[in-house]
């Protein structure tokens, strides 16, 4: 919780108690589906790649959702889990199929990795957003 907000309570006379519920009514999401969807972040998806000179590399690609619906977007938060798994295999088929020296097909990385999203969440609706594709 913000301090800004602990000050404008303890000014007001609130007690420990409401002061507790008030906390924890501030931290939970709105349970219902006709809450906003938004933007979810998801961890960097990463596979290992083998360089021309016999020497291991690491590709790594920063994903994130774009979901308008509410009722996704915490079906996405549940299954982050499940998401990450399914990126990071994506990630690793592309890091294979990869030449020497040649840059990641980012066109075909963003069809899979939507396509796995879709199928994950069991509908079409979330946007996928890819950030930094990089072979180092």
């Amino acid at each position: 919780m913000d301090r800004r907000h602990l000050i404008g309570l303890t000014l007001s006379g609130l007690t420990l108690s409401s002061l507790a519920l008030a906390g924890a009514a501030h931290a939970s999401p709105e349970k219902g589906g006709g809450g906003k969807g938004g933007y979810l972040s998801l961890p960097t998806a990463t596979a290992t790649v083998l360089r021309r000179d016999g020497r291991r590399g690491v590709m790594t690609v920063e994903t994130g959702l774009d979901i308008a619906d509410g009722a996704l977007m915490e079906r996405a938060r549940l299954s982050q889990p499940r998401l990450s798994a399914a990126y990071n295999e994506v990630v690793r088929i592309a890091a294979e199929r990869l030449l020497p020296d040649a840059p990641p097909n980012v066109e075909w990385l963003a069809v899979a990795l939507q396509h796995a999203t879709d199928a994950i969440l069991g509908r079409p609706g979330a946007k996928l957003l890819l950030g930094t594709v990089m072979v180092a």
